[in-house]
């Protein structure tokens, strides 16, 4: 057959079906999904996990404007109800991740308190609009609504994104942001896209109107948040900067640019750059605003700690110091005007030497007893114990145990095992697809997943989760959807092809949501006897 004019081969694949009928099912999945998160949100009635930091924290930007250390007690008072008295003004505390995430908990404590669900109220608002997305983004990518929304599905009925989306933990932000972020450059792909096919050009191929590209602005301001919220968020922006700039020279190629990468690299890859890196970099720093502006206790408290003063670390873990060095700020006067600026973006800037020393040396000495090995997070090689009350007795909060037995109540960070299992499976087809079929979609999940991968598996010195993992779910599911529709293939007409497909997808599906419906109690906190808990442990390695 001949090969369709560049003008019909680059007309969306969105716009093959009714874009309210799209909008309306991408809302009622989400709208599942935020009941799902939000019922019974509040309990336990007590900090899980990291919560006891980011929480604490929010709540202290909130009301200071900064992060201020807290008293020993301050989880009791706080449960307590007591907000007052619990933190140690105004000395800071050091953190050792951006602050965004935390602004976004801190939200939620503002519009509800100081309380679980106060703090964990943003995260389940925020996984929710993530499932929005991803219906979304795979609804663009297949052309089909049918396929978005088996996609949000597929990521509202996870287990680890659902525990996540209920814990005031900065993952599930992270997350989201860089979502965001990949989301606006499929749509950038597709705006460039139609307007080259339209616009005349030279032996550069189009050029008038492909300066300011609105969508990856909106991509460059979302890789600002995620990188202000975990620095990991570095990698996939540096990863899809290469990719967008592939993506662009392919279409000038298709247009009869010769040596169109090159071309491209200027064209393109200057203004991506801009758009890109710098707009994220502004945004970054614009988010430690609240520690700017009180750089002056930074600099009293942190000019001269074992991190600043840090040379190098034995074997043993025994570090050696030198105790002259000090933040070139905290010996300067205080300026005042633009001056004061400068002098405090530069005490941030010795803030983040700091922090990196911390990362990057202190934690290799650590260990944990939850912390896993990247290698096997596709295969939800270790759980993660949120949080446990074991010792249940018969007859006590409707204990129905075994004379001899107890009951207990759990919260796993754990994925839906069959959902992980076939999106492990999938991402090596989407390899082999993206090679084989040269098809960008595949690539896209590809790159995705390892830009969120890889980096964790070259650095595994120190102790590191598997619920880290929960940045390359998207890309996974993107990958276990786009196999999806080539299984089912593209006829939609009554077929056997259409038949099997059918039964095979639907199957899978269904599976996953009644394995989503079993492991159920071990995400929300429900009393299980230690026998049903047991027959929810498939594995030693998640107990």
């Amino acid at each position: 057959e001949p090969l369709p004019r560049v003008k019909e081969r680059w007309r969306p694949l969105a716009r093959l079906e009714d874009p309210l009928i799209g909008w309306i099912a991408a809302i009622a999945v989400t709208a599942l999904a935020l009941f799902l998160r939000l019922w019974k949100l509040g309990t336990p009635k007590e900090f899980e996990f990291d919560e006891t930091y980011y929480a604490k924290d929010a709540w202290s930007m909130l009301n200071h404007g900064y992060v201020q250390k807290y008293v020993e007690d301050a989880d009791k008072l706080i449960l307590n109800g007591q907000t007052r008295g619990a933190w140690d003004a105004p000395a800071p505390s050091m953190i050792v991740h951006p602050e965004v995430g935390k602004w976004m908990i801190a939200v939620g404590e503002k519009a509800f308190g100081m309380d679980p669900f106060g703090w964990r109220v943003s995260a389940a608002v925020v996984g929710s609009l993530m499932i929005l997305v991803m219906c979304r983004l795979v609804r663009r990518l297949t052309g089909s609504t049918l396929l978005g929304c088996i996609a949000g599905l597929l990521l509202c009925f996870d287990g680890m994104h659902l525990v996540l989306s209920r814990l005031a933990l900065l993952d599930i932000f992270l997350a989201f942001w860089i979502l965001c972020a990949v989301t606006a450059l499929v749509v950038d792909r597709d705006w460039t896209r139609e307007r080259m096919a339209r616009l005349p050009g030279g032996s550069w191929g189009p050029l008038k109107g492909l300066w300011f590209r609105p969508w990856r602005l909106v991509a460059g301001i979302c890789f600002g948040l995620a990188i202000g919220t975990k620095w990991s968020a570095l990698y996939p922006l540096a990863a899809f900067g290469v990719l967008i700039w592939l993506w662009d020279a392919g279409g000038r190629r298709a247009l009869g640019v010769r040596r169109a990468a090159l071309k491209s690299a200027l064209v393109d890859g200057v203004p991506a750059f801009v758009h890109l890196v710098l707009v994220a970099f502004v945004v970054y720093v614009a988010s430690w605003t609240g520690w700017l502006i009180h750089a002056d206790e930074y600099e009293k408290e942190f000019s001269q700690t074992q991190y600043a003063q840090f040379v190098s670390m034995d074997e043993d873990c025994k570090e050696k110091r030198d105790p002259d060095v000090q933040w070139p700020t905290a010996k300067e006067k205080d300026a005042s005007g633009f001056g004061e600026v400068t002098q405090s973006l530069r005490s941030l800037a010795s803030y983040h030497h700091d922090v990196y020393i911390f990362h990057t040396h202190f934690l290799n000495c650590s260990t944990h007893k939850y912390q896993s090995d990247p290698r096997g997070w596709l295969l939800l090689n270790r759980a993660v114990g949120v949080n446990v009350e074991n010792d249940i007795q018969p007859g006590s909060q409707g204990c129905q145990a075994a004379e001899g037995s107890t009951c207990l109540r759990e919260v796993v960070l754990l994925g839906t095992p069959l959902l992980w299992w076939g999106g492990a499976l999938a991402l090596i087809w989407a390899a082999v697809a993206w090679v084989g079929k040269r098809d960008w979609r595949y690539g896209f999940a590809v790159v995705g997943a390892l830009t969120m991968w890889l980096p964790w598996e070259l650095n595994d010195d120190r102790p590191i989760f598997s619920f880290y993992a929960s940045a390359i779910l998207p890309f996974t599911i993107v990958a276990l959807t786009l196999a999806m529709g080539e299984i089912l293939g593209r006829d939609p007409g009554p077929s056997r092809r259409r038949t099997v497909g059918t039964i095979i997808t639907g199957s899978f599906f269904i599976l996953v949501v009644l394995n989503f419906a079993w492991f159920w109690p071990i995400w929300t906190n429900e009393l299980l006897t230690r026998s049903e808990w047991l027959d929810r442990m498939w594995f030693s390695r998640w107990i």
